[in-house]
Parts: structure tokens; C-alpha cells; sequence
């Protein structure tokens, strides 16, 4: 499955309105690929496009066949009057797996609920229902991993353990894609993507995203010009277009999307 999966040149409507316009993103084989972006970036839709569910889409789309998917949706995933051992039987039958259970102990191991196999998924916390639908996702072996906001609103234990089983997806080869509002998680992964308002702002390994920064950031007690300042903990970071400041050090992927933002609107023009 050496393929690259991914979109070129995408844009989605719903009727009038342009969900994604004009986005490229590629997807390897092996390595972790974050979409961050706002409310209304067009993260949710562009992974649905990538889980293959049909929406009137212009570009290209190359994806796995049915069945080499895994999805995991922002809300559900799991069936909540089914035990946890139960989800994962009814995949590896939805699927036609065969021999399948030493992979969902695997599984469950990884995400930490291997302990709970009796127990109703409507009955875990947030964060296990979460790690159940991602070994759900994972358990027939899917060529491509395309997980919406599994991490969101998540007890930080179950982050680790998702990024756990994230990880080992792709070291086992499957292409994965996933959508976060945490920045600092995005730094993670091989590949960023930051969506505002549907359309690419940047992309590309965190680093060289970082390193692409147009002007500089200036940290400060308190902003001379609120349009263009965030906060950072207790002081203001403030973005100088023009990069007559060194900016200081640990600027994040976050101020770097924020920056980006702030460009895509024009506030500085």
C-alpha cells in the first residue's frame, strides 16, 4: 500500500456556500498528519472527505477503497448498549476479520482499557469511549486512519494513550490524519495543516511551518495595539508584520496559526 492518499485542489459546497476551497493535502504512508484551524475552518468536512462520505466535492480525491478506512467521527463511534468487547466483535464482523481477537487484546492494551471488555461503552468516561472507537478504527488494519477531534475535551492520561495508539498506526504504515485544536499536539505529527475559513493558510512540517513565520512576534506585559496581541499565560504576544523585532524564544505552532490568521484577515494591511 506504498499510495499517497490525500486531496488536490478540493473545494466542498453546501449549496451556496464553500466549505473547503482550493485545499492540497497529501497523505503518506507511515507518518502522523495534523489539520488544525477555528470553528468553521473546514477541518470536519475535508476529513469526511477524506473517509470517503460523499459530499459534492470539485478536485481530486484519492483514497483507499471501502473497508481500508478507518473514521472516527467528532461525536460517537462506538454503540453505547454494546459492551466494549462487543464493539469490537461487531467491527471484526462488519468487516469479515478473521482471527482478529489477539489484534483487538493488541488494541485495547495500547488505549489502556483492556481491562473493561464487560463493560457497556455507554458506561466508560469520555476518554475511553474515545479509545474505544480509535481500536475500533484501527482493528481491520485500514490503509488510512482519519480521526476528528479524538482528542478533544479528553482527560490528558487518555491523550497519551490515544497518541499511543496513533503513533503505532502509523509505524505500522497506515497513513493518519487527524484534526485537533491543540496546537501543542499538532506539533507532533510529521505535517500540519492550518485551515481558516476553508483555505490553506500554511502547511507542512512544524518546524519549516515555524521557521516560515512572516515577521515577528514581540512578547510584552501589556499590547500596544490589540488587533494584532494575543495572550500567552500571564503577558501578550504581539505580531510586528513588518519583523523589525527577534522574536522570542518558544514561539509556538499556536502563535504561528494565530499570526496566520491575522495575515488571512488582513488586520495588518
Amino acid at each position: 500500500s506504498g499510495m499517497t492518499w490525500g486531496v488536490e485542489d478540493l473545494t466542498v459546497r453546501f449549496g451556496s456556500q464553500r466549505a473547503v476551497r482550493a485545499v492540497t493535502l497529501a497523505l503518506n504512508p507511515g507518518s502522523v498528519h495534523a489539520v488544525v484551524g477555528g470553528d468553521g475552518a473546514g477541518k470536519t468536512t475535508l476529513l469526511r472527505v477524506l473517509a470517503g462520505i460523499g459530499l459534492d466535492v470539485d478536485g481530486i480525491v484519492r483514497i483507499p477503497g471501502p473497508g481500508r478506512i478507518g473514521y472516527v467521527p467528532p461525536e460517537g463511534g462506538v454503540f453505547f448498549d454494546l459492551s466494549v468487547a462487543e464493539n469490537m466483535e461487531f467491527i471484526a464482523d462488519a468487516y469479515q476479520l478473521s482471527s482478529w481477537q489477539s489484534r483487538a487484546t493488541t488494541l485495547l492494551g495500547r488505549a489502556g482499557i483492556d481491562g473493561f471488555g464487560e463493560r457497556l461503552a455507554g458506561k466508560l468516561s469520555g476518554g475511553q469511549r474515545r479509545k474505544l472507537a480509535g481500536s475500533m478504527a484501527l482493528l481491520p488494519e485500514p490503509d488510512l486512519l482519519v480521526l476528528d477531534e479524538v482528542t478533544t475535551g479528553v482527560d490528558p492520561v487518555s491523550r497519551m494513550d490515544l497518541w499511543r495508539l496513533v503513533a503505532a498506526a502509523a509505524a505500522d504504515g497506515a497513513a493518519v490524519v487527524l484534526a485537533t485544536s491543540y496546537l501543542d499536539e499538532a506539533e507532533r505529527a510529521g505535517h500540519v495543516l492550518v485551515l481558516h475559513d476553508g483555505v490553506s493558510l500554511t502547511s507542512g512540517n512544524p518546524q519549516a511551518v515555524m521557521a516560515g513565520m512572516r515577521g515577528s512576534i514581540v512578547d510584552m506585559a501589556s499590547p500596544d495595539d490589540a488587533a494584532t496581541a494575543w495572550r500567552r499565560g500571564r503577558r501578550w504576544r504581539q505580531w510586528h508584520p513588518d519583523g523589525s523585532q527577534t522574536s522570542p524564544n518558544g514561539v509556538t505552532l499556536e502563535d504561528v496559526a494565530i499570526v496566520a490568521e491575522l495575515a488571512a484577515e488582513g488586520v495588518a494591511s
